[in-house]
């Protein structure tokens, strides 16, 4: 992966986390320093964390799935992709102002389930580690750390529109692997 399409991932998978903390940022009245330090943290932290278990669950079962693998990675993307797609048209749910620690952990955890699956794809693409979770976790950070402000000074009218452009991007991506595959047989 070159680092255009590595961004280009990481902005993908930050779409979901993206979406909730603009929500979250609708939800408060006056925004502090700490709100967005802990949305930026809480989500780029576990959009950072989850490639990392996925990728040491993938070479674990590298072997098994060599044969078929460009297969699993191109499933992998654009099921996410297909599914972020959808969920854009999905009625909103009700968000609330609570920032402690468990409503974050468990949004964090939410919006990172994506992230495992890019891990298993890395190891399976054997591509990098460190230097893609540190992107990702970098540009989640940042889009939600801006998310939560922009939430909160203009309100519900990204929401969808961030969704539905992650989806497509990892759809994108997922398609490129599969005919770089089908092509050149690598």
């Amino acid at each position: 992966m070159n680092i255009i399409e590595i961004i280009l991932m990481a902005v993908a998978l930050a779409m979901d986390a993206l979406a909730v903390s603009i929500c979250k940022g609708m939800t408060i009245k006056k925004i502090t320093p700490g709100h967005i330090l802990k949305v930026g943290v809480y989500f780029g932290g576990f959009q950072a964390l989850m490639p990392i278990a996925g990728y040491y669950i993938g070479k674990t079962f590298a072997d098994v799935i060599k044969s078929f693998d460009h297969w699993v990675v191109f499933a992998l993307l654009a099921g996410l992709g297909i599914h972020m797609v959808i969920g854009a048209f999905k009625e909103e749910k009700e968000h609330t102002s609570d920032f402690s620690h468990k409503t974050m952990l468990i949004l964090a955890i939410a919006t990172s389930i994506d992230a495992m699956a890019i891990g298993i794809s890395l190891s399976i693409m054997k591509t990098g580690l460190w230097v893609n979770v540190g992107v990702i976790g970098a540009i989640t950070f940042a889009m939600t750390a801006i998310g939560v402000v922009v939430g909160n000074k203009f309100g519900n009218k990204l929401g969808v529109k961030a969704e539905l452009i992650g989806g497509f991007i990892l759809i994108g991506v997922g398609l490129r692997v599969l005919i770089e595959h089908l092509v050149t047989g690598v």
